[in-house]
């Protein structure tokens, strides 16, 4: 089984090579905006709804680890400055590396301008309903940056298997192949 996290900044393309990814391995894409969309006509985006979509993804993680499914590919924005987000990513890896799964790492990085770009094409907007409002969430992207690091520094992430890929000028297909051929997944 192998466990593929994507993880970087939003907009950067996660769920769009996540799409992609999943077509050349045949492994199933859980984005995080999944459990986000579910929870957040809810309970909008408050505590409540954080914690329920982190239950609820863990669940997700235990049951697929302990099943026999080829593995999954999960797209997350890590804050680097926050420990609870280090946390919860030891966490589900050790789910999967548990149950005897191999656990690789993709760092996706573009530049701002990029991003801007991203966060209102169609792909996004059709599976993030969330998004759909373009000025706020461009806020929140332009704000999570300066309260944020959501990108590693040289070094810092130890995972053997990791990839730090900058996609500014890469079609997702071409990121999802580097992934797979850098992983023989």
């Amino acid at each position: 089984m192998n466990f593929v996290l994507i993880f970087g900044p939003q907009a950067v393309g996660k769920m769009t090579v996540g799409q992609e990814l999943a077509k050349v391995t045949g492994l199933k894409l859980f984005h995080n905006h999944m459990t986000i969309e579910l929870l957040e006509p809810l309970f909008n985006f408050s505590p409540d709804m954080w914690r329920l979509s982190t239950l609820f993804r863990t669940e997700i993680f235990k049951t697929i680890a302990k099943s026999d499914s080829e593995g999954l590919i999960f797209t997350y924005v890590w804050a680097f400055n926050e420990q609870e987000d280090w946390d919860f990513v030891d966490d589900i890896c050790e789910i999967f590396k548990s149950n005897g799964a191999d656990v690789y790492f993709v760092e996706l990085e573009a530049d701002i301008d990029t991003r801007l770009q991203r966060n209102n094409s169609p792909n996004r907007l059709d599976n993030k309903p969330t998004k759909r409002n373009v000025e706020w969430s461009e806020n929140e992207l332009k704000e999570s940056m300066k309260t944020h690091r959501l990108n590693s520094t040289e070094g810092e992430i130890r995972n053997e298997n990791y990839i730090k890929i900058n996609n500014s000028n890469l079609s997702a297909s071409d990121v999802a192949r580097m992934i797979s051929e850098k992983f023989e997944i």
